[in-house]
């Protein structure tokens, strides 16, 4: 059905001063080109990807030396390398502000808050930095962390990029197997970890956990104080030392940057992990920088002073993202802890309080806030938020519509995609454009994004998969231990040759912007018609009673069945009424093919530490197959729920 009207517009004067209007105007001027409009901006971008990367890095005053060329090998999307005679360094850049003014404010569950300025934040950043040199660490060695979003976090791993060390992290709530499958596979020279945390009202203690890792990681362990007793865990440590006995002997000084070659690591990410042992995803310098930096600065409209937040963990890549506002001079506002602890108001009260310009969740969280009836907007102060950006899986036609009910009438709604794969997004939000209901805006800048269907050939107004054509600067150096980049070949170009194959069902609207159907590999294929499983997600969780759903295709009589999975609100019970009611729902707002065989009550859902539901790994259980890496998920407890389930039988 068309869409009348969008949700929200910008007004010509919020327009005519964006961030990304005037850049478009810059690069006009400077290559002589004409771009009437952001359509001819965004395909200039692609068009002469090399002259657009050169924009950005001197538009938004990279640090370093650029060299002469900026893209070889563009042809090629394994060959080609942006900026190969340049050198940086990702922390000068993250680090050019000085002074008294806030860089970083904390807050945690347990109502601790701390507030670092930029001269503090570079001071801690020097001191660690000589301790990182004192104990050997250096360029291309790799650090590992379980740590909580916290200052030091943001420090240690300031200090590690200032001499080309590679950063690794997780959150704390990882299980030791967890750890070890990620951090064991690259070899750190350090691992540094919190000696505790808060998580939904409980004090969680982590130090039999660390004893346990240490001496199969078999490196120093750093512990920094937060939650526990750090001395006491040093203590029981074969090789434990303080964050402040690490430092003790270092004053602060001028930072030293190592300017390495744009394509130097900076950190390594992991997949989910859900059907094997996480692989480990390489991402450069230069690629995170300036892909960040043009989302930030461009399709956030993000400017120095203003309060940037993101819920995240650090096992999640939206921290490193988060991370990356300081190159824009943003302050960057941290939380540790359950967004509902004490109660579904805290991140509100904090966005109110230090006045949140760009408020950045999950998908899941919106709509759990739906489903509690909260409506910030209507009991705190959000006069300063412009943006909410939403992302972890696609954002609800239903949950765009509470953003602009029970959020903020004039806020600029950006969904978006991409992923730990780019450590960035492929669509995501522009402030020059309608945000309609449903709808991703559009492709990144610089990014050539399309849809394609299983003959390789771009499609509209029909469902296919989501690509990338052409190569872009944040796409992996590398994975880790992958020899001959089989692994990395394999991830992303087996299915259309020199083309990125990202993994998503996707489709292009009519507005030019995109919906996420789900991923590509738990579509649905009932009758070989491919069905999104988020085409049903956004039908069935309008229902008052559900709370969320799962659903995964089974193998059945020669054929794929669809199977609904639901959990419901405290003390409702699936009867035939429930049930019939979420067929018509599905039947009448989807279509008769994507109305489930069956539907089948769960207690609880199994999700990724990120919130993600992990459907695949639940399709193995059903079919009775074993999840390979239950470390990976926040409850693997909640699997058990889908085995030998009598109702699959027939």
């Amino acid at each position: 059905m068309t869409q009348l009207k969008p949700l929200w517009s910008p007004s010509d004067s919020a327009i005519a001063t964006s961030p990304m209007t005037l850049f478009r105007g810059w690069c006009a001027a400077r290559f002589g080109v004409e771009l009437d409009s952001h359509e001819a901006f965004h395909q200039w971008s692609i068009d002469d990807r090399a002259s657009f990367w050169s924009a950005v890095w001197d538009y938004c005053d990279i640090k370093g030396d650029k060299g002469a060329r900026a893209l070889i090998h563009g042809h090629s999307m394994l060959d080609a390398r942006f900026f190969p005679d340049a050198s940086l360094n990702f922390a000068e850049n993250l680090l050019q502000h000085t002074g008294s003014e806030l860089a970083l404010i904390f807050r945690g569950e347990d109502k601790s808050r701390s507030a670092w300025s930029w001269d503090e934040l570079t001071a801690n950043v020097s001191r660690l930095q000589q301790a990182y040199r004192a104990m050997g660490i250096g360029k291309g060695d790799r650090i590992a962390a379980m740590m909580p979003n916290m200052p030091e976090t943001i420090a240690l791993m300031l200090a590690a990029a200032s001499i080309g060390a590679i950063w690794s992290s997780c959150s704390p709530d990882f299980g030791e197997q967890g750890v070890l499958d990620r951090f064991g596979q690259i070899e750190p020279k350090l691992f540094i970890t919190c000696d505790g945390y808060w998580y939904n009202g409980k004090l969680q203690d982590v130090s039999a956990k660390i004893c346990a890792i240490e001496p199969k990681l078999g490196v120093p362990v750093l512990v920094v104080p937060y939650a526990g007793d750090a001395k006491a865990l040093v203590e029981s440590l074969q090789d434990g030392r303080t964050l402040a006995d690490f430092t003790a002997s270092f004053a602060p000084a001028p930072v030293q940057y190592e300017r390495l070659p744009f394509s130097h690591p900076l950190y390594i990410l992991f997949s989910s992990g859900t059907t094997g042992i996480p692989k480990c995803i390489v991402h450069s310098a230069g690629g995170t920088l300036l892909q960040h930096v043009k989302e930030q600065r461009f399709h956030c409209g993000l400017q120095a002073g203003e309060r940037l937040f993101y819920f995240t963990t650090c096992g999640w890549m939206m921290w490193n993202w988060l991370v990356s506002g300081l190159a824009s001079g943003a302050t960057l506002c941290l939380f540790d802890g359950s967004p509902f602890g004490p109660n579904a108001h805290v991140l509100w009260d904090y966005a109110a309080q230090e006045r949140f310009a760009v408020f950045g969740t999950s998908a899941k969280y919106i709509d759990a806030l739906r489903k509690e009836g909260v409506e910030p907007g209507k009991t705190h102060d959000l006069s300063a938020l412009r943006v909410v950006t939403s992302t972890g899986s696609p954002l609800s036609p239903e949950g765009f519509a509470f953003v602009y009910e029970g959020i903020k009438t004039d806020v600029q709604l950006s969904s978006i995609s991409g992923g730990t794969d780019i450590v960035s997004c492929f669509v995501l939000g522009n402030p020059v454009k309608p945000v309609w209901m449903g709808e991703i805006q559009g492709p990144g800048l610089g990014l050539a994004v399309d849809v394609w269907n299983d003959e390789g050939q771009p499609v509209r107004g029909e469902k296919g998969e989501l690509v990338c054509t052409r190569a872009f600067p944040s796409m992996p150096v590398m994975f880790w231990n992958d020899p001959g980049n089989a692994k990395y070949k394999a991830a992303y170009f087996e299915r259309f040759d020199n083309i990125w194959c990202h993994g998503d069902f996707a489709e292009w609207t009519e507005h030019g912007g995109l919906i996420i159907h789900g991923r590509s590999d738990a579509t649905l294929n009932p009758g070989g018609v491919r069905i999104g499983t988020a085409e049903i997600y956004n039908q069935v969780e309008q229902l008052d009673e559900v709370l969320e759903a799962i659903c995964i295709g089974q193998d059945f009589e020669d054929d794929v069945r669809v199977i609904l999975f639901v959990r419901l609100k405290n003390g409702l019970t699936l009867d035939s009424d429930l049930e019939k009611r979420i067929k018509t729902k599905i039947r009448n707002g989807a279509s008769p093919r994507h109305v489930p065989a069956k539907v089948i009550q769960v207690a609880d859902i199994p999700r990724t530490k990120s919130g993600k539901i992990v459907e695949l790994a639940v399709r193995e259980v059903v079919h009775g197959r074993p999840v390979k890496n239950k470390e990976a998920l926040a409850n693997p407890e909640a699997l058990a729920l889908f085995a030998g389930l009598e109702q699959l039988k027939t």
